[in-house]
């Protein structure tokens, strides 16, 4: 079976640490953990970041601190960065980061009810969006909630708005809003994708509840996955994961268990078609 890429994401826009008190919020504390979770079997670390009250930004100065700080500490792992923000965030301070030029950045391919809140992601933006990754070249990961999400892309795809190939798609299930993370709907979205989209690869990230049920078909399925305290604070029901290394320790293991090595930073870099370190 094909190597699978894990991507760990550590801290989100969303979680805080009255819920999980080992949220790694400086850049500091990132560094840390995305040293740990590289070590555990992740390849890609998808990034948010706080201030230090916590409190989500999108703020360039905070983004350089805490690239530089992973960079440094864990210098093979892919830095995918967040132009999502938090629920609500201007879209000029969500696209501003791409300037830094990670190795990877999201692309929100539409809006959906999230939560009690609306995350907007207005056509037109979606286009401005798709043109900054290519003015600063870097590789998109495209990230839908539902299914109606897979042919708005394989429109841009068509007309030459995304361009990168073979393209990513993130499978974001699970949200209040969005699609559950029911096995049939993973297993229908990554059919559909394979029709719109033959080329492209894809993972999945299961929100709470989701995460094992997403991750074991998505190992089963060919796909890869993504975890952290973005998408799931618990390790077992009612019980706080330690650590986002130790969710990342659970995949790598069940993965290896049923025949899917994980990627060697290498292996994952060609999968994602981003230029060799």
């Amino acid at each position: 079976m094909k190597p699978i890429i894990l991507t760990a994401a550590i801290t989100g826009a969303e979680t805080t640490r009255k819920d999980q008190p080992n949220l790694p919020i400086t850049p500091q504390e990132q560094a840390a953990e995305a040293k740990a979770c590289f070590e555990a079997g992740a390849r890609v670390i998808h990034l948010h970041v706080r201030e230090d009250d916590g409190s989500p930004t999108q703020r360039m100065e905070r983004f350089k601190e805490s690239i530089e700080a992973i960079r440094t500490a864990v210098p093979e792992v892919i830095i995918q960065i967040s132009t999502g923000g938090a629920v609500g965030e201007a879209f000029e301070k969500r696209l501003a980061p791409l300037a830094l030029k990670p190795d990877m950045g999201t692309l929100n391919a539409g809006t959906l009810n999230f939560g009690d809140d609306i995350f907007i992601n207005h056509p037109n933006d979606i286009v401005r969006l798709a043109e900054a990754f290519k003015e600063y070249g870097v590789v998109p990961e495209v990230e839908v909630y539902e299914s109606g999400m897979i042919d708005v892309v394989a429109r841009l795809v068509k007309k030459g708005v995304i361009t990168h190939t073979p393209l990513h798609i993130q499978f974001v299930l699970g949200v209040p809003g969005g699609m559950s993370g029911k096995p049939k709907n993973l297993l229908y979205m990554a059919e559909h994708l394979k029709e719109e989209i033959p080329t492209a690869t894809w993972a999945v990230a299961g929100i709470g509840r989701w995460h094992i049920p997403t991750s074991l078909v998505a190992m089963i399925a060919g796909g890869h996955v993504r975890c952290g305290f973005e998408d799931n604070i618990y390790y077992h029901k009612g019980v706080v994961a330690d650590s986002n290394a130790q969710l990342v320790a659970r995949l790598a293991r069940i993965a290896t268990e049923i025949g899917r090595p994980i990627a060697t930073p290498e292996q994952a870099r060609d999968i994602l078609a981003l230029p060799a370190k």
